[in-house]
């Protein structure tokens, strides 16, 4: 008579041949950790790891673990799962219904739960056995930073598609096609508020959800505990228990092995299919990733990818009068202009310069003005080159002619403001990466015919024209400082 060992080893050889050399990993993570422990009145019975492995097994592997036990055992082979649990959540008894003959097993959370799958057709469907009773209200840290909501975060053209993705995902956490979510930009540019934010809103619409923030670094480090302590199956289980799950960074994982990986990847697809939402943040885009394995990369791409790009002038001038507002400081506002066109890096910076020009201010005892904003920049900030936009170049044309700059917005053709209009589209031309099309949008909404003209009047008064020649140089050097 066979024993359990042998008759386990030959299905595992059975199922490798079935598998092929090509599907040697999916042999190693779904069959190689898996434990017989008995075999009795034809019913081999395998202990898996978790029940999230269980339901795995179930969903892809039944047909062959079918055909395999019938080889081994013959038609009326049954295998039996025993899932072991947790053993420190709770003692309470679990009962599970086994359909394939209608007896109960009763058995304690700290010890194995059996399950059965009948090798019969017409009795293959498996009710999900596991209740937890009380679980789902889990009191943990969110780890949410409280200043970090979407009220505080301002919204421009370069974010705005992950805001808006963001707040649909907080009214309805799983239930969008926005799962994952995940949130990817350069250093700086509010990824990780974002994300914070979005949890928060959640949390606030949703009391009931379970909400975590993990930074990828954390995550990592609690798993190589867990293995260190032997208590992977805790670990594992905890995070199964999250309803709403947002990872920060996962580019931190790209040098670090697969071992983690391969956890997240598991706990990705229990939660994702439990329609438990999940948000995840990364400074490359999912195309970047590369050094991330496949699978996790494929399952990042499952949702919607949303960028968060530099913030244009306008946004960063926002964002300065936000973070001044929260702070109840006052600013003179062409201070707040200067500092948000000579930083154009990322948000971070541009908080720092601010913080800098008023550390400056209050330690020496100095009025906050135009001068000592350029003296911190110079001092602070020398390696930031300053993004010249045509807003930028339209605030230096109409200040020098002291013009408001709606004046070249207007249709109006008085003369003066002709020459600023004509200026500004020469100047943009020349500094800026724009099209002529944008360039006359933004100038009075003139077509490219009116711009290359424009340019082609400075061209020729540059050479001609003493005075305007003049104009054009300190313009020039303006615009450069």
């Amino acid at each position: 008579m066979q024993n359990y060992e042998t008759v386990w080893a030959n299905c595992l050889k059975i199922i490798k041949e079935n598998l092929g050399p090509e599907n040697d990993q999916v042999f190693k993570t779904w069959f190689v950790p898996i434990v017989p422990i008995q075999l009795e009145n034809n019913i081999l019975t395998i202990r898996v790891p978790s029940q999230f492995f269980y339901e795995w097994l179930e969903e892809h592997f039944i047909d062959l673990l079918k055909r395999t036990i019938r080889l081994q055992l013959g038609p009326n082979g049954m295998l039996k799962y025993s899932i072991l649990m947790d053993t420190s959540i709770a003692d309470t008894p679990i009962t599970t219904n086994i359909p394939s003959t209608g007896r109960q097993a009763t058995m304690n959370r700290a010890k194995d739960i059996p399950l059965v799958i009948n090798t019969d057709d017409n009795n293959r469907e498996i009710p999900n056995p596991f209740i937890y009773p009380g679980l789902q209200k889990l009191k943990i840290n969110s780890q949410l930073n409280g200043n970090y909501t979407l009220e505080n975060f301002v919204e421009g053209n370069c974010n705005r598609l992950a805001r808006a993705a963001g707040f649909a995902v907080a009214e309805n956490p799983g239930r969008t096609s926005f799962n994952p979510l995940l949130l990817h930009g350069g250093v700086g540019l509010g990824k990780t508020h974002l994300a914070h934010a979005i949890g928060i809103k959640t949390k606030e619409l949703h009391p009931d959800k379970t909400v975590l923030y993990v930074t990828s670094e954390q995550f990592l480090q609690q798993y190589v505990d867990a293995v260190r302590n032997k208590n992977t199956n805790d670990f594992v289980h905890f995070y199964e228990l999250i309803d709403f799950l947002i990872l920060d960074d996962i580019q931190f994982w790209a040098s670090k092995g697969t071992h983690t990986q391969e956890a997240f990847f598991h706990i990705f697809n229990y939660l994702h299919q439990r329609t438990s939402q999940i948000i995840i943040t990364s400074d490359k885009a999912p195309a970047n990733l590369g050094s991330l394995e496949p699978r996790l990369l494929s399952r990042l791409k499952w949702g919607l990818s949303a960028d968060l790009g530099t913030p244009d002038a306008e946004t960063r001038i926002a964002i300065l009068k936000q973070k001044l507002a929260n702070d109840g400081i006052e600013m003179p506002e062409d201070v707040i202009e200067y500092i948000a066109y000579n930083i154009n890096t990322n948000v971070r910076e541009l908080e720092g310069a601010l913080v800098s020009l008023i550390a400056q201010s209050s330690l020496n005892h100095k009025q906050i003005t135009i001068d000592l904003a350029k003296q911190m920049i110079d001092k602070f900030v020398k390696s930031t080159s300053r993004e010249i936009t045509i807003d930028y170049i339209q605030k230096i044309v109409c200040d020098y002619f002291k013009l408001p700059i709606e004046s070249i917005q207007s249709t109006t053709r008085k003369r003066e403001i002709v020459q600023a209009r004509q200026l500004t589209m020469y100047f943009a031309k020349k500094m800026t990466k724009s099209s002529l099309a944008i360039i006359g949008l933004q100038c009075g909404n003139k077509d490219h015919a009116t711009v290359l003209h424009a340019c082609k009047t400075v061209a020729n008064l540059n050479e001609t024209d003493k005075q305007f020649h003049y104009w054009v140089d300190e313009l020039e050097r303006k615009i450069k400082e």
